[in-house]
């Protein structure tokens, strides 16, 4: 399994904007000079975002973008899927049940299960504000 650029800048993303004030609306334009990441990739990921409800969007001067809840109620794991898809380490555990007409006896699918456990408890149990306060304790020390 390997992130894309997409699903690690829409966690950029959605950590940029976790670090703002709750209330307050960010545009595009600076979380892309922020970030370091073009205003024409920002605006895909944020529209796949908008989409799905993880932000808010104000058009306007003072418009810009919004986490729709707080910080705590997301998980890397929910971003990463909504714009990676799915996570698994092969194509045929991404269906449950398993249509592989060879699961029941395949002994390898035993090491993709715990990769696919691995990485799922690793990505649900960090929070958009878990994020938060890594950032803070990583850029309080320069």
């Amino acid at each position: 399994m390997k992130i894309s650029t997409r699903g690690r800048y829409a966690l950029r993303l959605m950590l940029d904007l976790a670090l703002g004030a709750p209330d307050q609306y960010v545009t595009i334009k600076s979380i892309s000079e922020r970030q370091d990441i073009s205003n024409k990739y920002l605006e895909q990921i944020i529209t796949v975002l908008s989409r799905a409800g993880f932000v808010k969007s104000v058009r306007g001067s003072q418009g810009g973008y919004r986490l729709s809840r707080p910080a705590e109620e997301y998980t890397v794991g929910e971003i990463l899927r909504l714009t990676e898809g799915s996570l698994a380490p092969v194509a045929c555990m991404e269906n449950s049940p398993n249509q592989c007409k060879k699961a029941q006896q395949c002994v390898t699918m035993e090491v993709w299960k715990r990769i696919d456990e691995a990485v799922s408890g690793v990505v649900n149990s960090i929070t958009l504000a878990d994020l938060v306060r890594m950032h803070k304790e990583k850029t309080d020390n320069i």
